[in-house]
């Protein structure tokens, strides 16, 4: 069953790059005492999350942080280094922090992990975005499977 809002998050571990090293970030870390976006994408480098769903929010990270948010982060299943190159490709900066679940824990303990076997991609994060205050879920935006609307940079902006 997936996590709903008013829920709080469960708590777990993420892999970042820092200065070229790989480093270990909690869910506490992340979450405790701020307001963050969290969204998750199906694969870094896939052509939705390259060209719409990481940009916008990129794009839209200033207006974002105008809202109150502290913290604008980027989820996919896959490896610290592959979410640190797409991170540089996408020129992020410091707008987004790109978090590697490389073997889909978190998505799992959120209950929004995806079966994409059938496409070579194993198991996957659905596309989806959460609003968190100070580890509470206050807005969760699922996507239905091959759609982009809810959980865009837009959409979300208008939940804040």
């Amino acid at each position: 069953m997936a996590i709903r809002v008013g829920e709080k998050i469960p708590s777990g571990k993420f892999k970042v790059m820092k200065d070229g090293t790989m480093e270990d970030v909690s869910t506490s870390q992340l979450f405790a005492g701020k307001k963050v976006v969290l969204f998750a994408v199906p694969g870094a480098f896939t052509p939705t999350c390259s060209n719409q769903h990481l940009p916008g929010f990129v794009r839209k990270a200033a207006d974002i942080r105008k809202k109150g948010v502290d913290t604008i982060a980027c989820l996919s299943v896959n490896d610290a280094f592959v979410m640190d190159a797409w991170g540089k490709d996408q020129k992020v900066g410091d707008k987004v922090v790109m978090l590697a679940d490389g073997n889909a824990d978190f998505v799992k303990s959120l209950g929004l992990e995806m079966d994409g076997t059938g496409i070579g991609f194993g198991t996957r994060s659905q596309r989806f975005a959460l609003v968190v205050d100070d580890g509470v879920v206050k807005h969760l935006a699922v996507e239905k499977p091959m759609k982009f609307e809810v959980s865009s940079a837009e959409a979300i902006l208008e939940k804040l």
